[in-house]
C-alpha cells in the first residue's frame, strides 16, 4: 500500500487544470516550484495546452514524459472523481485536492466526496484534502501550495499537520519568517478523505527531520487510534496541539469550514492529558512554546528564578508560576554570597531579584551577567525569566546574550517593555541568539510549564525503560 512517506518523498509533479493565466492557481503553483527549487520535474496538464512562466503544458497525463509520484487538483470536484482514476493508470502514488465545494458545501458536495473517497480506495492512491493546500517537504522542496516561497522552504525542523488552508500557507509563511522557526514538514489534511491526524501523526514520529510536532485539528477521526499514535510519538518528540472547536459556536462553524464533526472536548481534554499531548491555549501560545522547545534544554525541575526591575510583572508572573504547577526556587548560600557582590540590599537578592537600584551603581551589563551567573550555576534553580526594560538600542544585553549562548544550560526567558521601537531592537538581538523572548512573562511561564510536563514525561519513559517495562 502506498504510505504517507512515499507521497511526501514524491520526486516528480502533475498539476492538474494547470493555467494558462499567470495569476491564477493553476499557474502559480508551477512558477512557485521554479522559484523555490523542486529538485523532480513538473508538468502541468491542461486539455487546451499551450504554456505558462515557460513551461509546455500538457493536453493529458499520458502526454507527461516522465513517471509521475503526485498530482495537484486544481479542477472543479465533480471531475476530481475521474481525475484520480486517470492518475492511477499513469502509476500516481498520492494526490492533493485543492478545491472546495465537497462535504462541507452540501448534499452535492457531499455526493462528490464520497465519489472521491471510493475512487481512492479502489486505486489505492492516497489523497490529502479535499479543501487543502496541500503538502511541504523543505529536504526536497517540494510544496503543492501557492502561499510559498524560498524562506517557508528553507530546511527546518518542526513538522506541522494542519486542519485549515491558512495554516499550512500564511501560518508556515509567518513561522519561516523568525529566526530559527523553520519547518521540516507540512501537511494540510482539509476535509481528510484519506489521510487524517493520525496517519500524519504515524509519519512524523518517525522522520529524522522532525524534532517537534505541532498541529491545529478541528476534529478527530478516530480518536482511540489518534491517542495510540500519539503516546507514542510524544516518547521521541513534543506534540503541540491547538484545538478548534472547543464550545458550541465553534463547533457549528467547523461543520460549515470542513463539514467535521466536534468531539467533547471534556473527554479529548483527558485522553490528550494521559497521552501526553501538550493542549495550546492560542496561536500565540503554540508559537511561543515551539520557540522553547526549539532554542532552549528541557528544564531539570520546575523550581524557577525571576531578575527584575520591577515588582509588579515578578509578582504576576510568580501567581502565573503557581496556577500552573511551577515552584519559586530557594537560592543555596553559595548562590546568595555571589548575589551580595552586586546587590547590597538581602531582600532584593531574594527570589526575585531586585537589580534596582544597585544596577546604577554597578552598570547594567555588570549586575545582569553576574546576576544570569550566578543563577546558572545554581543547581537548585531549574529556569531564569530575565524582567526588565527595553532599552534604546540593545547593545546593552549584549553581554548576557553572550553568556547564556555560552552556558545553556538551563532554559532562560526574557521579557522587556518599553518604547515599542526599543522592544523590537532587544528582541531581535535576543532570539537571533535563539532565546524566547515574550513581551509579557506569563507567557514565558506557560511555555515553561510544557517544557516541564515533557520533561517528565522523558523521565517517566527513563525510569520504566531502566525498571525493565
Amino acid at each position: 500500500m502506498v504510505s504517507v512517506r512515499d507521497v511526501l518523498d514524491s520526486r516528480n509533479m502533475a498539476v492538474i487544470g494547470a493555467s494558462r493565466d499567470v495569476f491564477k492557481p493553476g499557474a502559480l503553483i508551477l512558477k512557485v516550484l521554479q522559484d523555490v527549487g523542486f529538485k523532480g520535474q513538473v508538468a502541468g496538464v491542461n486539455p487546451q495546452g499551450g504554456e505558462v512562466y515557460g513551461q509546455p503544458l500538457y493536453k493529458s497525463l499520458e502526454e507527461v514524459p516522465f513517471q509521475i509520484d503526485l498530482a495537484v487538483l486544481l479542477i472543479p470536484p465533480k471531475f476530481v472523481a475521474e481525475a484520480v482514476l486517470a492518475c492511477a493508470k499513469v502509476g500516481v502514488r498520492g494526490v492533493v485536492i485543492s478545491a472546495e465545494g465537497f462535504a462541507e458545501a452540501g448534499e452535492e458536495g457531499r455526493e462528490y466526496q464520497e465519489q472521491l473517497r471510493a475512487a481512492l480506495r479502489s486505486t489505492g492512491i492516497r489523497g490529502f484534502g479535499p479543501n487543502t493546500l496541500g503538502i511541504v517537504n523543505t529536504e526536497t522542496g517540494l510544496t503543492t501550495s501557492y502561499f510559498s516561497d524560498s524562506r517557508m522552504l528553507a530546511p527546518g525542523s518542526i513538522g506541522f499537520v494542519a486542519q485549515s488552508g491558512i495554516f499550512v500557507g500564511a501560518l508556515l509563511r509567518y513561522l519561516s519568517s523568525l529566526d530559527g522557526l523553520h519547518i521540516s514538514k507540512g501537511m494540510g489534511l482539509g476535509n481528510k478523505v484519506d489521510v487524517d491526524e493520525s496517519d500524519a501523526l504515524a509519519y512524523l514520529r518517525e522522520d529524522e527531520q522532525t524534532r517537534i510536532v505541532g498541529m491545529y485539528l478541528e476534529d478527530i477521526r478516530d480518536g482511540r487510534r489518534f491517542v495510540e499514535e500519539a503516546r507514542e510519538t510524544v516518547k521521541r518528540k513534543p506534540v503541540l496541539l491547538l484545538k478548534g472547536g472547543r464550545t458550541d459556536e465553534g463547533a457549528r462553524a467547523i461543520a460549515s469550514h470542513t463539514a467535521s464533526l466536534a468531539v467533547d472536548d471534556v473527554v479529548l481534554e483527558g485522553a490528550l492529558r494521559q497521552a501526553g499531548v501538550l493542549r495550546m491555549g492560542g496561536i500565540d501560545e503554540l508559537i511561543a512554546t515551539l520557540k522553547g522547545f526549539q532554542w532552549m534544554p528541557l528544564p531539570k525541575g520546575d523550581r524557577i528564578a525571576l531578575v527584575t526591575y520591577s515588582g509588579a510583572q515578578a509578582i504576576m508572573s510568580i501567581d502565573a508560576a503557581m496556577r500552573q504547577g511551577l515552584r519559586i526556587a530557594r537560592f543555596a548560600g553559595e548562590t546568595q554570597q555571589k548575589l551580595s557582590q552586586v546587590i547590597a540590599t538581602l531582600p532584593k537578592a531574594r527570589n526575585p531579584i531586585d537589580i534596582f537600584p544597585d544596577m546604577m551603581v554597578h552598570g547594567f551589563e555588570k549586575i545582569s551577567v553576574e546576576t544570569v551567573k550566578a543563577l546558572l550555576e545554581d543547581d537548585d534553580v531549574d529556569a531564569v525569566f530575565f524582567i526588565c526594560f527595553a532599552t534604546e538600542g540593545s547593545e546593552q544585553y549584549r553581554a548576557v546574550v553572550d553568556l547564556i549562548q555560552e552556558r545553556r544550560t538551563k532554559p532562560v526567558f526574557f521579557s522587556l517593555l518599553g518604547r515599542k521601537t526599543d522592544v523590537e531592537s532587544c528582541k531581535q538581538l535576543i532570539e537571533e541568539n535563539r532565546i524566547p523572548f515574550y513581551l509579557f512573562p506569563d507567557m514565558g511561564v506557560r511555555v515553561l510549564a510544557h517544557m516541564w510536563k515533557y520533561a517528565q514525561i522523558g523521565k517517566r519513559a527513563k525510569a520504566k525503560g531502566e525498571r525493565g517495562g
